[in-house]
């Protein structure tokens, strides 16, 4: 039996990638810029891989724990976009582990590279403790965000998952810690402006790869194709989505339909937890952006250091 899935916000529902978010078109382009891309070995990360590849990408760095899956995903890179212009990277690195971190931030420092776009897109899809809680352990975001010299834009790109809003049946630790980085994801969103970091997770679909047909029988869903939330990831990474920043979609939204809708973007507007994780029932306060809050305290200081 094939289970069929849908929540649909706007009137077309995609399942395949379409000409909005085609990493071909010109207001989407990379160009320029260094796309750092987790767990990029297999699956839905090389899969972004391409799509920024295909944006034409200066430079893209697939990370992963295994070495020798990285090596070929690489050599498969350059020899399908050996004419494209992009330089493909591969180091290994171990999310959960600050050590493997430092070490992965310090060959870029070495090797003087300046992230541009990050795409957290590492996990295990299994009924246990996924990685994403130790990205904001090990203060990966923090040392990206340290990096970005003044006047320049980076973009954080978070592979979630609709089990952060839907009962998934075994998979109660997945959704929860997937759930807890996406909010977290959404407060740095609340502190920063989309000009400095733009943030925008999203549900990315079903996709039959190496993860899921460890636990899903092919026949269990209706399963979407890879160039969507791959796509998806593109246009995220682009000034079109920054009216989605700190904010959850899915990728099977029609991002055209979803910016016109009134109600959508009324909405948006005027509720600060419309699409972010929070508590169903309550409505969002807006409470001043600690970034403010800590630049008083050092006005405040200075004041006493003075007297």
């Amino acid at each position: 039996m094939t289970v069929s899935y849908k929540l649909k916000l706007t009137p077309t529902y995609h399942r395949d990638t379409y000409p909005s978010i085609s990493p071909t078109k010109p207001s989407l382009t990379q160009t320029g810029k260094t796309i750092l891309i987790t767990g990029g070995g297999d699956g839905i990360g090389l899969e972004i891989a391409r799509s920024f590849a295909k944006a034409r990408a200066s430079r893209i760095i697939i990370v992963g724990r295994r070495a020798g899956l990285l090596d070929e995903a690489v050599g498969g890179l350059r020899d399908e976009f050996q004419s494209g212009g992009t330089e493909f990277m591969a180091h290994q690195t171990d999310i959960g582990s600050d050590t493997s971190i430092s070490s992965l931030w310090e060959f870029l420092h070495t090797q003087n590279i300046l992230v541009h776009v990050i795409v957290f897109n590492a996990t295990h899809l299994a009924p246990h403790l996924p990685d994403t809680l130790s990205i904001a352990k090990n203060e990966l975001m923090d040392a990206f965000n340290a990096l970005r010299p003044a006047g320049t834009q980076l973009f954080i790109i978070n592979i979630s998952t609709l089990a952060i809003h839907t009962t998934v049946p075994t998979m109660a630790s997945y959704g929860v810690s997937k759930a807890a980085f996406t909010g977290l994801l959404g407060r740095i969103a609340h502190d920063r402006p989309a000009e400095d970091v733009q943030i925008i997770s999203f549900h990315p679909g079903a996709l039959y790869s190496e993860g899921a047909s460890r636990i899903l029988d092919k026949d269990t869903l209706d399963w979407d194709e890879f160039a969507l939330p791959a796509d998806f990831s593109v246009w995220a990474a682009s000034p079109e989505a920054a009216w989605l920043h700190g904010r959850f979609v899915w990728a099977h939204w029609d991002v055209d339909e979803l910016k016109s809708d009134p109600e959508v973007l009324k909405r948006l507007e005027e509720e600060k937890g419309y699409l972010t994780v929070g508590v169903q029932g309550l409505t969002a306060a807006t409470i001043e952006p600690m970034s403010d809050v800590k630049k008083k305290y050092v006005e405040l200081d200075t004041m006493c250091d003075v007297e």
